[in-house]
Parts: structure tokens; sequence; C-alpha cells
């Protein structure tokens, strides 16, 4: 393993101050059409060893849910990216927003990285390579000392600088660093939760599958809605659609909690 001075270019940044680091993340999720990619801006916001990666419109979603406006209503379980940090307490944790409940997820996977000598420039940051796992897949990362926080997009963090680039082996999954705001806003619309682990994350999961609309809680058993051209369809027609939507999205970012629908 070669080490790296963690303090090189620790004049530009000072730790205290707030900061936000912009995403572009790419994502796979229908194995059975890999050439359909996801691309969204994601937000890394971090202050004093605090921060919270979430999806741009996740962060206005919280920014009008603290000011009493209209919140975002979340159907599904799966492919969920909000992630809050405490970096000096190595406490990493998702939350999952489903049926306006929000559930904490303890990530207790330890990451191991393992730093090559490998160097190259990306972007005007001069970084280094760095492997781990997670998740049951490979994670090729690279990082530079000039932003010197030890911290990265969604869960990952941990290396002697900001990680820029990082992209699972099959390539189904990348975050690309693209923007550097000085003065970002880190706030947390979401410390009212409901602490989960991966079991009970399953069983939310197979709860949508099998009652993507919520239905049998309110004790509704036939419900009727009318399509774009004024069509009225049963809405077991749309749960089916909803259903093979989740089947054919089954290429989540932690293979190793797979959900296995029957």
């Amino acid at each position: 393993m070669k080490f790296i001075i963690f303090f090189l270019g620790i004049s530009t940044f000072c730790f205290s101050q707030k900061l936000s680091f912009i995403y572009e993340t790419k994502y796979k999720l229908n194995s059975e059409n890999p050439d359909e990619v996801n691309s969204d801006k994601m937000i890394l916001d971090l202050k004093d060893n605090i921060s919270i990666f979430r999806d741009s419109v996740e962060k206005q979603a919280d920014s009008s849910k603290l000011n009493n406006g209209k919140e975002i209503f979340k159907m599904g379980v799966e492919n969920q990216f909000y992630v809050k940090k405490n970096l000096s307490q190595k406490r990493v944790e998702k939350v999952i927003t489903y049926l306006r409940t929000d559930y904490l997820l303890p990530i207790e996977e330890i990451l191991d990285w393992k730093i090559t000598s490998e160097q190259k420039m990306i972007g005007k940051y001069q970084s280094q390579k760095a492997e781990t796992n997670y998740g049951g897949r490979n994670w090729i990362a690279w990082f530079t000392t000039e932003l010197p926080f030890s911290d990265g997009p969604y869960i990952f963090n941990g290396l002697p600088g900001l990680i820029v680039s990082i992209q699972d082996s099959n390539n189904d999954y990348s975050f690309n660093l693209i923007e550097v705001k000085k003065g970002g806003n880190l706030f947390d619309a979401r410390t009212k939760t409901i602490k989960i682990d991966w079991t009970k994350y399953e069983a939310l999961a197979k709860s949508y599958f099998n009652d993507p609309f919520n239905l049998n809680s309110r004790g509704w058993k036939t419900v009727t809605f009318t399509d774009p051209t004024g069509k009225t369809v049963d809405i077991s027609v749309k749960n089916k659609e909803f259903q093979n939507n989740i089947l054919q999205d089954n290429n989540p970012i932690e293979l190793n909690h797979k959900v296995i629908y029957k």
C-alpha cells in the first residue's frame, strides 16, 4: 500500500466550512435491457465530518418539508440512495422512505480499501486509485488529497481524500464528481426514523411488491382508476404492471441483499 500525505492542499479548504460536491450518477437497473442507463445528479453535503448524500430532487423535498411545504410520496423501497454519515464516529446509515415513513438502515459492512500507486488526472485533480468490495460488488475508486476530506458518494468513505470517481467492475453503477460548491447547505429533514436491518428491509420490499398501492391496510378490496384516455381499469392490472417493473429492475447496488420475489 502506498500512503499519501493527507494534508496536501488543506490550505485550499477549511474543514469547518460547508461544502457541496455534485456527482453525476449513472446506474443500470434492468438486466434484461443493459443498455438502459439511468442518470441523476446527486449531492454530497459536508460539514464538520457530517454528510448527507441524496439526489437533487430529494434535497429540494427535504427543504420543502422543513418549511412545511409539499412532500414527495415514495412508492417503492428499492434503489434509494439517501445516505447519512458521521465520519468521526464511523457511522454510515441509509434512509429508506416508504409510505411517508423514514426507515434508518445502518451500514455495517466494513470497507477494506487497497490503495495502489496508480495515479491520473481526473478533471483538474491529481487522483490515485483504490479498490474495495461492498454489497457483493468490486469497486474501483479514484480519490484526491487536493480535496482533503475522507468522504465520497453514497456509502463510500475512509480514503485519505475525497473520492472523485468510483464505479463497480461490471460498470453497472458509477459516481463522478462534476462540481464543487463552497458554502453548501447541509440540513437534515429526516431525523424521525424507525431503525431496521436488512431482514426488515426485505420485508418492506416484499410488502410493496405484494401491495404496491397499500390497499390491504386500508381495507379496500377492489379499486378502479381511469387512464389518460378515459378508460377505466381495475387496480389489479396496475398492480401487475408495477410488479413486472420491480422484477425487471433486478440489479440493486447491494447485490448481496438482492430481494427474491415470488
